[in-house]
């Protein structure tokens, strides 16, 4: 960096990168653990094309937790990933933009700004020498590297979309664009209130036709066809058997092909299959955290019927040792094992979750999730329904607008107050109407 040039000067020229450090992602603590164990479950074989991706936010990741060489670790990684997936004769090209604005970044927050120019040099020289092909449009790597991270943000899906739809238009030959769209598309949806219309169905159907191979995708398009009341027994139980043949990945299909049968089929058809992949593969945590939520579905299935001890006994040590393999990032597993105590009357150990996790150092997005949740609890199982009241009011007074936990909190006390059959509603109308006023 020349003399002339001020740390101002350069960091409002850092600010104007396309990067992750410039993206508003704006994660909790909590948020980056989670992500950190999403990521690493996707493996290097299944998300092999996304590689440079995974790296570039894990990267990112490991900065915001303050861990700054395992970020340059991983920025390094992505530059490496990118060049040998892209397979181009030349090193360079325009995916590697986003990447060498994030070692802007990094370098900038070090106190190296020599080094942070030359990484901002760099991206100038990429920008002029691979223009986008719509002046008005960033260029379709970066778009579409957006689009990919952004996916990963529950409010930021819809925005995801919208980014991908642009990386298409003009770049429509990458195949894993235009799943990865679709996906997002149908993630966001299910994730909100609207359904699913026939326009987006069809589009899977499309994607899926173009991406034969990408189970994950063929998983939740016989998923929406199993909601339109369409026959999907035997094509699940087909792509059960390819699922068995791929490499262990979040994107394997695995998940939604699960959560198909459980829902659509039958729970034990979902337990089994958990049970006969994980009995080949028997040291995946990944694996072990999607078998311990086809049996925590079955016991609060039939909350209000005895179940065998040994679906008991099978749920509670897998989540236990799930909970151990991440343990970072295992509130709502926690939380999981506390209820599934609860409803196999052995109150006391639920109680002593619970405790822990009220004394334990939470951010707030933890702490709305544990109020929220311990509410239900203090009203299902301990029937203390004046405490329960107090607990859905501190999960509501967290202002995470976005969170279903707030949105939950809120309704339920709505519904006690219309009631108009509990002590506390005059409180909760004064509670109500002054969060209102925020």
């Amino acid at each position: 960096m020349s003399a002339a040039q001020s740390p101002t000067t350069l960091e409002s020229k850092l600010e104007a990168l396309e990067c992750h450090f410039t993206w508003d992602l704006d994660p909790s603590r909590s948020k980056l653990l989670r992500l950190r164990d999403k990521l690493e479950d996707i493996g290097t074989e299944e998300g092999y094309s996304w590689l440079g991706h995974i790296y570039n936010l894990q990267g990112f990741i490991h900065y915001q937790l303050g861990l700054s060489n395992d970020a340059q670790r991983f920025f390094s990684r992505a530059a490496e990933a990118f060049r040998q997936i892209r397979n181009t004769v030349s090193d360079e090209g325009p995916w590697l933009v986003v990447n060498h604005g994030n070692l802007a970044w990094l370098h900038y927050y070090r106190g190296e700004r020599a080094e942070s120019q030359a990484y901002l040099s760099k991206v100038h020289a990429l920008m002029n020498e691979y223009p986008s092909p719509s002046q008005e449009e960033l260029h379709p790597e970066i778009c579409a590297e957006k689009a990919w991270t952004l996916m990963k943000f529950t409010d930021k899906k819809l925005l995801a979309s919208n980014y991908f739809q642009r990386a298409i238009r003009m770049q429509p030959d990458l195949v894993e664009w235009h799943t990865s769209h679709v996906i997002g598309l149908e993630n966001a949806l299910r994730h909100s209130d609207k359904k699913l219309g026939t326009d987006i169905l069809e589009k899977m159907k499309i994607a899926k036709e173009h991406d034969p191979e990408n189970m994950y995708l063929a998983a939740l398009y016989l998923e929406q066809c199993a909601k339109k009341r369409k026959k999907i027994e035997n094509d699940a139980r087909e792509l059960a058997r390819r699922v068995l043949r791929k490499p262990i990945s979040s994107y394997s299909g695995l998940k939604p092909l699960l959560r198909l049968y459980r829902i659509h089929i039958s729970s034990d058809e979902a337990i089994d299959l958990a049970e006969e992949i994980l009995g080949r593969h028997p040291d995946e945590r990944y694996l072990k955290r999607c078998a311990a939520i086809c049996y925590k579905k079955k016991i609060f299935l039939h909350r209000n019927s005895p179940l065998e001890h040994s679906v008991i006994n099978r749920a509670i040590s897998l989540y236990r040792e799930v909970i151990s393999l991440y343990p970072l990032s295992s509130l709502k597993r926690k939380i999981s094992l506390a209820n599934i105590y609860a409803h196999s009357n052995q109150q006391d150990k639920a109680d002593q979750i619970y405790k822990e996790l009220l004394e334990s150092d939470l951010d707030v997005e933890g702490e709305q999730i544990l109020y929220n949740q311990y509410a239900k609890y203090l009203h299902s199982i301990r029937k203390e329904s004046y405490k329960s009241i107090e607990y859905h009011m501190r999960a509501a007074a967290i202002p995470q607008q976005s969170s279903y936990h707030h949105r939950n909190s809120i309704w339920t006390l709505e519904r006690i107050r219309e009631r108009n059959r509990n002590r506390m509603c005059g409180e909760i109308e004064e509670f109500l109407n002054e969060l209102s006023l925020k």
